[in-house]
């Protein structure tokens, strides 16, 4: 995460481990703070019976879209985990941030990976169809999903 610097990834902060009673590591990430996530503004619209503004899904779409060209070309990691619940919002500026890196990793060709793998709305066919040999087009799709269910203001695979 360290070396994720983009105006559309959240940013880390600081980092540091912590040892619990039973001698157990872990780290810790303390992330800047985006207030809202993609998810919750959609569920706002839904709520009153109305489709996200038409501007809002091209403003988030086109971000989503600047961050994956990141990642996928100057990092060269896949995220496998783009959702709507991973794409933070501040409200004001309607700036986006991809988060959760958890599930991300390196592609390298010929290597297999799980296919187990991004959540099941958002999941490419490859995935549905257990590849283990996939390329960051997965995320494509995701976010092909994602801008969906904006559109339609309803899961795009329910």
């Amino acid at each position: 995460m360290q070396m994720l610097d983009h105006p559309n990834i959240v940013a880390l902060r600081h980092c540091f481990f912590s040892t619990t009673d039973k001698e157990e590591v872990y780290l810790n990430l303390v992330l800047e703070y985006v207030p809202e996530t993609v998810n919750r503004i959609a569920r706002n619209y839904s709520r009153i019976n109305q489709r996200m503004p038409l501007i809002y899904v091209k403003l988030y779409t086109y971000q989503i879209c600047r961050a994956l060209a990141y990642i996928h070309n100057c990092i060269g990691i896949c995220h496998r985990d783009i959702k709507p619940q991973n794409l933070l919002v501040n409200p004001h500026t309607h700036q986006l941030k991809l988060c959760d890196f958890g599930s991300a990793k390196m592609l390298v060709k010929g290597e297999p990976n799980v296919s187990y793998i991004c959540s099941r709305y958002y999941r490419a066919p490859e995935l549905i169809f257990g590849a283990t040999e996939y390329t960051t087009a997965i995320d494509i799709w995701s976010t092909g999903c994602v801008m969906a269910e904006l559109l339609l203001g309803q899961v795009l695979n329910m």
